[in-house]
This record gives structure tokens, C-alpha cells and sequence, in this order.
């Protein structure tokens, strides 16, 4: 087939790696480039820098759906004329006029089992609701916001203590598996559109940076899924600490203040309703990332010690 393929982030880099071996991808659209850093240098996003590698025609529209750019990038969708567009977390909404254009439409790679989840950040909430598991459909594109006809679905169960990048990079590795067979069977006619259940769905809104703060008031088990699905943060000595990972444990002590240390040799920390957490890799503000029994070298922490402060 003769594809135009649509994706930003990292998670579309599988699904365009395959398309690339087994289909001819006649153009690549993705987010304009973004400033980055002290030097606010402009960025390529993941999806780019692949299809540089693959010498695969880049298009980079401010928007499709109104304004010059938009026009141009119809033109030349029109004049490309592909069979199929295949669209994977690129970050625009696609207007009708795109969506009718290609002989088999517009496909979709969604990170989770539709009609759950829908929107920008299914991966994160899926953790964040404490899911047991996931996966990824493929879905003929429609006007609505991830309310297409399902073509493909897989699921897979959510590892015990996965957090978000991990999920994120087995979901783009599922994608990629899934695609193929969903053009294949688009091209001979052998798959059955099921129209998704409007009444068992859920909106996966965009992530706010407030949703990631650690109120130690909370049970550790509410706690842990918001470090899963977000990476979470509190304060230690003054200085902003990410909580990569982390587990329940049963070392909690009644008389404990909730966000209080009660074993500073394993970073547990006391949490609400008799609950605990222990700390396993951490990232303080001015250091890298790392595992806590690295992190306490350097760092001594002490009984009764209050996080948040």
C-alpha cells in the first residue's frame, strides 16, 4: 500500500519502523518543531528524527484543520493520494475532507482497550484507576474523538508495579505488532467493523502537573498508582523529589505523622489510613534519577522526618 503516516512522540516510532519495511510510506506529517532547553533550541520530534533515517518526505503543519496550512496540507494529501493514513498519537484533529480521502480511510493506534479511555493520555489514567489491564485498538478514524468503528483489539495485563513508560513503550511495540495485520485485512475486506459502546466509555484528559502531588494523607495504595501512572513529587529539605517507583508496605506505624519517614534505611514513609510506602528510585532536584539504595549514599535521612516541607 501507499501510506501517509501521522505521529509525534515516541510511541509512533514502532508503528512507523514497521510500515517502513513492509509498505511504501510516501510522506510523514508531525508536530512543528518544538523550542527546548536553557537555549530554547528547536527539538525534532521522535517521529522526525525516524523518518530522516528513512529519507521519508516530512510534513509539519501548524494546524490541518484551518488557516494556509491547513489548505497546502490538503493539496498535498490530494496530490499524494494514498491508499491509507495511518495515525498514531500525532497530536491534531483530523478534518472530514482528510478522513474521506484515502480509498481505506484513516486508521488509528490507540493506546487502550475502546471505548474506555479515550483521549490524549489513556495510559496515565489507566494506571491512575488502578486497571489490571490494558492494550491497544485500531480503530477506523471518524469525526468524533476515538468514537471510530474497532477493527483490531489485544489486550495485555498491567504488570505488578509497572509505571507509565514502561506500559507506554509494551503498548507501542503492540501497535506496531497490530498494524499490519489491520491494513491486510483492510485490503482483502476481511475484517468486521464493531461500532463502540457509547455508555462504557471514559475521557483520558490531558495530564496536569498538579495531578502528580503526593498528599502523604492519602492511602499508599491511592498514592502508588498516581507514582505508576505519573511519576509523583513531594519535597524533601526544600528541594522538589520525583518519586520514580515505589510499593506498598506493610512497615507502617500507628502513632507516625502521615508523610513522615519511619524507616530511613529502606525510605518508607508513613501514608493515610495505616498505610505505607516504601521509595525505590527517586530524583532529587539538581541530581539524575536513581535507585534509592544509590540515593541514600549520599543522603541520610532521619527518623520522623517530614517530606512535603
Amino acid at each position: 500500500m501507499e501510506i501517509v503516516f501521522m505521529g509525534t512522540p515516541a510511541f509512533a516510532v514502532p508503528c512507523l519502523e514497521v510500515l517502513a519495511t513492509k509498505h511504501e510510506v510516501k510522506a510523514v506529517f508531525t508536530q512543528p518543531d518544538k523550542p527546548n532547553g536553557r537555549k530554547m533550541k528547536l527539538q525534532f520530534s521522535p517521529v522526525k528524527k525516524k523518518a530522516l533515517e528513512y529519507g521519508i518526505s516530512i510534513c509539519q503543519p501548524n494546524s490541518l484543520r484551518k488557516g494556509e496550512d491547513a489548505e497546502r496540507a490538503l493539496e498535498y494529501l490530494k496530490k499524494l493520494n494514498p491508499d491509507c493514513i495511518v495515525v498514531a498519537a500525532y497530536g491534531q484533529i483530523l478534518p472530514k475532507e482528510i478522513l474521506e480521502l484515502p480509498k481505506y480511510g484513516c486508521l488509528n493506534i490507540h493506546a487502550s482497550l475502546l471505548p474506555k479511555y479515550r483521549g490524549a493520555a489513556p495510559i496515565q489514567h489507566c494506571l491512575l484507576n488502578g486497571e489490571t489491564e490494558t492494550g491497544v485498538t485500531i480503530m477506523q478514524m471518524a469525526e468524533g474523538l476515538d468514537t471510530g468503528d474497532m477493527l483490531l483489539k489485544k489486550s495485555i495485563a498491567i504488570q505488578e508495579n509497572e509505571i507509565a513508560e514502561e506500559l507506554h513503550d509494551r503498548l507501542a511495540a503492540l501497535g506496531a505488532e497490530l498494524i499490519l495485520p489491520a491494513l491486510d485485512g483492510m485490503e482483502q475486506g476481511s475484517l468486521t467493523p464493531e461500532k463502540q459502546d457509547d455508555t462504557q466509555s471514559c475521557y483520558a484528559s490531558m495530564i496536569r502537573k498538579e495531578m502528580s502531588a503526593l498528599d502523604f494523607e492519602k492511602s499508599a495504595q491511592e498514592l502508588h498508582r498516581i507514582i505508576c501512572g505519573l511519576t509523583g513529587f513531594t519535597k524533601l529539605d526544600g528541594k522538589r523529589l520525583k518519586v520514580i517507583r515505589a510499593v506498598v508496605c506493610e512497615d507502617t506505624q500507628k502513632d507516625a505523622a502521615c508523610g513522615t519517614v519511619i524507616n530511613p534505611e529502606k525510605f518508607v514513609v508513613q501514608c493515610g489510613e495505616q498505610t505505607a510506602l516504601q521509595f525505590t528510585e527517586v530524583q532529587l532536584e539538581g541530581s539524575k534519577r536513581m535507585p534509592v539504595e544509590q540515593f541514600m549514599r549520599g543522603k541520610k535521612l532521619k527518623k520522623g522526618q517530614k517530606l512535603g516541607e
